[in-house]
């Protein structure tokens, strides 16, 4: 675990993986799932709870959202991280109380992959959280480990990771219903930071969105296809039997072979509608494997193989 904790040290001392997600954007999310939490643990394992609006979201909700329990661990790099544990109103006097919140020091750091968090995250049914975007794929493989449902936010290129696109093509893991376009950030870190009134200070960004297994309407809703095919409009790849598709909403309905398709495709992605085949680079079968598709031997962008059910 010693490498583990040394590379949740440093992206924290970078300043670059801290992240606080605004409370709207977790209430546009959260309301699609609420179905899900019903009698549930829910389990915020990268979460300071005095800086995490996660915890200030599910606290208020808890008993909206018929919760069991909320947990929350936060990591302390130079010590102790801590364990926050809430039950809901158990002094009855219909208030957020927070000495109804248990607080206790944990043993090691709060890393995620702690034995104690681990043990946690066992006793847990739904984790939802923001976690290191630069660990994020230790932090699915984990939860992955542990068969546990999650909502998390993440950069949106982490679709065309080689550890995480599988579990998109298995329909173990697929994108949630909105972007994230700002965050609260420790410090100004580059010209997309502003500085707010209250000295609070928001980044902006243009890829980060949400991850679960959780399933949700949009996933069951299927693209009006309009376009026809042609050749020209659609031309195939220089080194692959497919054809180009470059926007998710020109998709040709009278085409039944293979198509690359950008991977904001799955934002739309009906698995009853389309069969994901694999990623480009990434694909068994393409001649150059790990080097995207040409169309007249200049580099696509990374495209995403599918065809039509």
């Amino acid at each position: 675990m010693i490498m583990a904790n040394t590379s949740l040290s440093n992206a924290k001392k970078a300043k670059n993986d801290e992240f606080y997600t605004q409370l709207s954007d977790i209430e546009n999310e959260l309301k699609h799932y609420k179905s899900h939490f019903a009698g549930k643990v829910v389990y915020c394992n990268c979460d300071d709870a005095r800086k995490s609006n996660f915890f200030r979201f599910f606290q208020k909700k808890f008993s909206d959202y018929g919760l069991k329990k909320l947990v929350t661990t936060s990591y302390n790099e130079d010590g102790h991280g801590s364990v926050l544990v809430y039950e809901g109103d158990t002094n009855g006097n219909g208030k957020l109380d927070d000495t109804e919140i248990k607080v206790s020091e944990l043993k090691g750091n709060g890393d995620f992959r702690s034995e104690e968090c681990i043990e946690l995250l066992k006793e847990a049914d739904i984790v939802v959280t923001n976690p290191p975007f630069s660990l994020f794929r230790d932090y699915i493989a984990t939860l992955v480990e542990y068969g546990k449902k999650f909502l998390v936010i993440g950069n949106q290129n982490a679709i065309t990771y080689k550890e995480i696109f599988p579990l998109i093509k298995e329909n173990k893991l697929w994108t949630g219903n909105n972007m994230v376009k700002t965050f609260r950030v420790p410090q100004v870190t580059n010209k997309n930071c502003e500085v707010l009134p209250n000295g609070d200070i928001i980044a902006k960004f243009g890829s980060i969105c949400w991850f679960t297994n959780l399933d949700i309407k949009k996933r069951h809703e299927e693209i009006t296809l309009y376009k026809k095919y042609n050749e020209e409009e659609f031309p195939k790849y220089d080194n692959y039997n497919a054809i180009e598709v470059s926007k998710v909403c020109e998709i040709p309905k009278d085409y039944d072979g293979i198509m690359g398709v950008p991977i904001t495709f799955l934002y739309r992605y009906n698995p009853s509608q389309f069969e994901i085949v694999g990623l480009d680079r990434y694909v068994e079968d393409n001649p150059h494997y790990g080097k995207r598709f040409t169309i007249n031997n200049r580099e696509t962008y990374a495209r995403i193989l599918i065809h039509k059910k």
